[in-house]
C-alpha cells in the first residue's frame, strides 16, 4: 500500500516558527514531525509515500535526500496550494488502482499503521473508506463522529458547541480507488477532503479508535502539549 502524508501546509497558526521552518519540519523533542511519520508509516508497512511542499520546500527536499527512507520517498510540488482533496486527484497516477493511505501528517501520532489496513482489509460490506479516530480532550475543536453498532461513522459534528461526544476525526484515511473518481466528478482542482468529499459516504465509513497517542500540533499551546506528553513515548530509531 501506498500513503500520501499531506505536508504542504503553511502553519499560519505557528507562525512566527514557521516563518523560516516548514511545519512538517517543526520539531518536538528535537526530532522534525515529518521523521515520526516516515518511521510510522515504513515500519508499519507502507511501501511507498509522496509528500507534496508548498511552503519552504528546498528544505523539506533537503530533509527528505538525507532520509534513511529517502529512496521510499517521492516529492511532488504544489506551486499553488491544491487541497487535500486536490492533492489526491493530482497524484492519481501515482496511486495506482489500490487502496491507498491518506494522512494529514501535522500530527503528532504514534498509531498502529499495520492495525489500521488490516481493519481495513475486513471493513463491514460497502465502506469505501477507514477512518482513524482518536478522543480529544478538546471536542469543540475538531470533526466529532457518531457511529453505529458497527463503527460505521453516521454523523459529523465539526467544532461545534456541545458535541455529542469527544470522539473525533483523526485525519487519517484509507481510501478505495472510487474516492478519486469522486474527486474527479466535482471538476475542479482545488477540493477539501473534509468539507467537500468525506460527509458524502456517511454510512460508508469504517471508523477504527487509536488506543496511542494522538494530537495536532498546529498551534503553540498544542505543540507545548506535544513536548510535554509525548516525551515518556519510546523514541523510534533511526534516520530523519
Amino acid at each position: 500500500m501506498r500513503a500520501l502524508l499531506l505536508a504542504a501546509g503553511i502553519g499560519s497558526r505557528l507562525r512566527p516558527l514557521t516563518n523560516t521552518t516548514p511545519k512538517c519540519l517543526v520539531t518536538v523533542h528535537d526530532r522534525p514531525l515529518v521523521d515520526y511519520w516516515l518511521d510510522l508509516v515504513f515500519e508499519g508497512g507502507i511501501e511507498r509515500a509522496l509528500l507534496n511542499t508548498h511552503w519552504l520546500a528546498g528544505q523539506v527536499r533537503a530533509h527528505v535526500e538525507n532520509s534513511r527512507w529517502r529512496s521510499r520517498i517521492d516529492l511532488v510540488h504544489e506551486d499553488e496550494l491544491l487541497g487535500t482533496g486536490g492533492t489526491v486527484l493530482a497524484n492519481r497516477d501515482w496511486f495506482g488502482a489500490q487502496p491507498f493511505l491518506v494522512a494529514h501528517a501535522d500530527n503528532l501520532t504514534d498509531f498502529d499503521v499495520a492495525g489500521l489496513i488490516a481493519a481495513h482489509n475486513s471493513r463491514p460490506a460497502g465502506c469505501i473508506m477507514t477512518m482513524l479516530a482518536f478522543r480529544t480532550d478538546d471536542p469543540q475543536s475538531c470533526g466529532i463522529l457518531e457511529l453505529d453498532e458497527q463503527n460505521r461513522v453516521l454523523a459529523f459534528h465539526e467544532k461545534v458547541e456541545n458535541p455529542p461526544g469527544n470522539l473525533a476525526n483523526g485525519a487519517v484515511y484509507i481510501f478505495e480507488p472510487e474516492v478519486i473518481d469522486d474527486i474527479a466528478q466535482l471538476g475542479k482542482k482545488v477540493v477539501d477532503l473534509s468539507t467537500e468529499i468525506i460527509p458524502n459516504y456517511l454510512g460508508r465509513i469504517f471508523c477504527v479508535e487509536t488506543s496511542g497517542y494522538h494530537r495536532d500540533i498546529g498551534n503553540p499551546e498544542s505543540l507545548r502539549r506535544a513536548h510535554s506528553e509525548f516525551k515518556h513515548k519510546p523514541r523510534q530509531g533511526g534516520g530523519g
